[in-house]
């Protein structure tokens, strides 16, 4: 990255005071490690105070450990903050992507992201969206290189936890922008800290959900589909797809559960690609999906429609998509 393209992000809030910083609504890992990492970009370099601010929920007990052990420098968003923010920075998501709370009428000032690439992008002043990346925890360590700031060991274990979950350890969706970061942060982080993140206690709903997304499971050849029903945070479907790609003989994984009244749906596949295209054809016009090669989600909003006839759709629209008999039978896990 040049210097020139570090200036043309300070530009972007030049003579400001105050940012208002959303990731998107269910912050992950990643999302958190990215907002805090700008915040201090931006406070080191330009002394502007930075608000970070999400509308959705913190669910994983290890997401919960990590806000914990960075003091807690996110809060749940409030209307105000929206009217009263004259500039606003997106992280790990971008407008009109449909998991952030930017109006659809304001533009962003700051975005910077990994996900695949959104028109509406291009009415930010400042914009770097690099699909390529692994994890926008990468994007904002290289900022922070740039800059000549060396992250202290809270900051350092955070953006090494958010590229470490985004990419399974540098095992999927890898550049090497992803391996320069995860190698140079690797000497920086609070090693005792990380260890208590990762093995954070769960509640005993946890265990409630893991049996009934092992009860539902169904295995049609190398797709492995699990209706979870309701869950107790949206992120619990992308957490148990990442454990039932484990499965032997698994290429493809996709997860659904409710939340809030939504469908949320998570995509994962292995040694193929093409999870982002996946849940595009599986979603269609019900509601807003995407992502990468290997992992991607969808979120559809229920409006009085049924969550298991919809899954059953989708379901469908899967085997489809894979070219997998629309009259197989469903062989259970359990």
């Amino acid at each position: 990255m040049s210097p020139e393209k570090l200036e043309r992000l300070f530009e972007a809030v030049r003579g400001v005071d105050n940012v208002l910083i959303l990731p998107h609504n269910d912050p992950d890992p990643d999302a958190i490690a990215s907002a805090v990492g700008l915040a201090f970009l931006l406070a080191e370099k330009h002394k502007i105070m930075a608000q970070i601010v999400y509308e959705g929920i913190i669910g994983r007990a290890e997401n919960k450990a990590m806000v914990r052990y960075l003091g807690r420098p996110l809060r749940r968003l409030e209307k105000s903050d929206l009217d009263e923010a004259t500039h606003i920075a997106l992280v790990d998501t971008q407008p009109g992507a449909g998991n952030n709370a930017l109006p659809a009428t304001a533009a962003a000032s700051i975005v910077i992201d990994h996900h695949p690439y959104q028109a509406r992008s291009d009415s930010a002043a400042y914009a770097d969206i690099r699909p390529d990346a692994g994890a926008s925890a990468s994007i904002v360590t290289e900022y922070l290189q740039m800059a000549a700031l060396d992250p202290r060991p809270k900051l350092a274990t955070a953006l090494f936890y958010g590229i470490k979950t985004d990419t399974m350890g540098l095992g999927r969706n890898i550049s090497p922008l992803d391996v320069s970061a995860y190698f140079y942060l690797q000497t920086r982080i609070d090693i005792e800290a990380l260890v208590q993140i990762e093995r954070a206690q769960v509640p005993a709903d946890y265990f409630k959900n893991f049996d009934a997304t092992l009860r539902a499971v169904r295995v049609y050849e190398h797709l492995v589909v699990s209706y979870i029903g309701p869950m107790v945070y949206p992120d619990l479907a992308a957490e148990m797809a990442d454990v039932l790609l484990r499965l032997k003989g698994a290429e493809w994984v996709i997860c659904m559960g409710t939340h809030d009244d939504a469908l949320i749906l998570a995509v994962r596949t292995g040694r193929r690609r093409g999870a982002g295209q996946l849940v595009q054809g599986i979603v269609g016009d019900y509601g807003s999906a995407g992502g990468h090669s290997h992992m991607a989600g969808g979120f559809v909003p229920l409006d009085g429609q049924d969550p298991e006839q919809l899954s059953l759709l989708f379901r469908q629209r899967a085997l489809t998509h894979l070219g997998i008999p629309l009259d197989a039978v469903g062989k259970p896990l359990i």
